[in-house]
């Protein structure tokens, strides 16, 4: 019997020549990294046109994801991206220990259980530490359910495309945040999949595992016993503990000085705050407290949201207050670090609750607030990269603010 030739070197893909990087090596981004996961697979071969902090490629991945890109003088698709619908929703039935209702999950339990897809992509976390995050290729409701809840640290998500050779699976569901779709998104052509679904995390001011530490002990009453927390549209950081107990702080009575330079500067030079490539995007930043913003870019992401619809209390997107004296006063006092007392702090912080944005506009401030800060970060970091690297929807955004000089 005769067997098949090998095929010859120079017919392989690139990827099929390439090997992952050494665990610890330096990485093409060098401190821009965001450590996706992109250079831990074969899919490195790929990474000078695939990494969103050595080339920008909204454009064009929008065209390829959704067909066109954004139109720049549509306010909300300049601030939102491409969509075709937008809403507010929560699960009728919240999924227990879930971050909020369980939305995200639902969607990839769904998705495996009506055969939309072979495998689920998503974070779980390690056995030994409940902020360190455990990409795996989830083939079962309760591989999917363990994954719950957000990890707020820098997440190799895409080191699990090195599994996917040989592993039976063809049509996948993606988790992930935007630095991961756009790396993933720039690769997809080159996978062995038939279908690929991305859902989509709003994502900003991510940090290292010690970073994290650093944060937590500056914000929390009980660093050790936080299980989750998230900077919400009451502009109060909600902390969830071990035992059940809930903890807010206001956002304006953080350590500012000593957290100014935790985040990752992957993070500080990141203008994908709305996960510009995903199909469906799920968050809060939308949305009235309490509630999800729940955003279709294409018809695959319309397949997605199908799987639990009718599962959902959904509710027109809103939109109320004026952000842009708030943006302008926090782009000074982030400038000049300034740390208000408490009771100062929370005084702001009911005052702004009570008359500030909400909804949409509570979105838009958080989109300003992070693109005016970042902008300012590039441009005294990495001059080089700024006519490059702040994509035009960001430049038009930052253009409506005054910014010190860098």
């Amino acid at each position: 019997m005769s067997s098949v030739p090998s095929p010859a070197p120079s017919s392989l893909a690139p990827h099929d020549r390439a090997r992952p990087l050494a665990k610890g090596s330096p990485k093409p981004a060098k401190d821009l990294c965001s450590d996706c996961g992109l250079c831990d697979s074969r899919w490195v071969a790929y990474v000078r046109r695939a990494c969103a902090f050595l080339e920008q490629r909204f454009e064009a991945m929008e065209e390829q994801a959704h067909g066109r890109s954004r139109r720049l003088d549509d306010e909300d698709e300049l601030y939102f991206g491409v969509h075709q619908r937008m809403v507010t929703a929560r699960l009728r039935q919240p999924i227990e220990g879930a971050q909020w209702t369980g939305i995200v999950s639902r969607i990839g339990v769904r998705a495996l259980e009506t055969g939309l897809v072979d495998a689920v992509l998503c974070v779980q976390q390690s056995p030994d530490d409940r902020f360190t995050p455990v990409p795996v290729l989830a083939r079962t409701p309760q591989e999917v359910l363990a994954a719950r809840v957000n990890k707020p640290t820098l997440s190799p998500n895409l080191e699990v495309l090195e599994q996917l050779p040989g592993s039976g699976i063809e049509r996948l569901l993606a988790i992930g945040v935007g630095c991961q779709i756009q790396a993933l998104r720039a690769v997809q052509a080159t996978l062995p999949l038939q279908k690929l679904y991305v859902l989509g995390l709003p994502c900003v001011d991510n940090v290292s595992r010690d970073g994290l530490q650093t944060f937590l002990e500056s914000a929390s009453r009980s660093p050790d016993t936080v299980v989750h927390y998230e900077f919400m549209q009451d502009f109060r950081i909600h902390f969830r503990h071990s035992d059940g107990q809930e903890e807010t702080v206001p956002f304006f009575g953080l350590d500012t000085p000593a957290l100014k330079d935790v985040f990752a500067p992957s993070c500080l030079s990141c203008f994908d705050y709305t996960n510009a490539g995903a199909d469906l995007v799920v968050g809060y930043m939308g949305a009235s407290f309490g509630r999800q913003w729940v955003t279709v870019r294409n018809p695959l992401g319309q397949e997605l949201l199908d799987l639990v619809e009718p599962e959902l209390d959904l509710a027109p997107v809103t939109s109320s207050g004026d952000r842009r004296q708030a943006v302008q006063q926090g782009i000074d006092a982030y400038e000049k670090a300034l740390k208000l007392p408490m009771w100062l702090a929370e005084l702001v912080g009911v005052f702004v609750q009570r008359f500030g944005p909400k909804g949409l506009e509570y979105g838009r401030f958080s989109i300003d607030s992070h693109f005016t800060r970042n902008a300012l970060w590039l441009q005294r970091h990495h001059p080089e990269k700024v006519d490059a690297h702040i994509p035009a929807f960001a430049r038009r955004i930052v253009s409506r603010y005054r910014l010190p000089t860098p």
